[in-house]
């Protein structure tokens, strides 16, 4: 990763439970400022995701995702992009969290790509509150 020179000071809107469990987060692993812990935090979202761009051929995923169901119509939009993936997909399991959250797990084997791509396309819906994407190779 390359050197980090200057500084550059930016504004960031979140909401405040987010926040404080942030906050709780980087004070519990000693962190001496809040731009320090989240410094590390785009670290790590950088390093994943660049180990994820260099993957590719056939593999075996998961994508786990958390999602407001009551958000008009995501449910639907969730449904018609994994049909637009039907031919990787194996299977997936939906489990009712509580009155507003659902967490799903799709599992896929195909290539690598369109696996990313899948993950890409959940994780800019409305509503979507967090994805996850593992994979492994599928010549195992």
């Amino acid at each position: 990763m390359e050197e980090e020179k200057e500084l550059t000071r930016i504004g960031v809107s979140l909401p405040s439970n987010l926040l404080n469990k942030f906050d709780s987060i980087i004070r519990g692993r000693g962190y001496s400022s809040r731009s320090e812990g989240i410094r590390d935090a785009i670290r790590a979202y950088i390093i994943e995701y660049e180990w994820m761009e260099r993957e590719s051929g056939e593999e075996i995923g998961t994508i786990t995702y958390l999602y407001d169901h009551s958000q008009r119509g995501l449910g639907d939009q969730l449904t018609e992009v994994q049909h637009q993936y039907l031919n990787m997909i194996k299977t997936s399991t939906h489990i009712h969290l509580d009155e507003e959250n659902c967490f799903e797990v799709i599992v896929m084997k195909g290539d690598a790509k369109q696996i990313k791509e899948l993950a890409g396309r959940i994780m800019s819906l409305k509503g979507v509150k967090h994805v996850k994407l593992t994979t492994t190779h599928g010549g195992i």
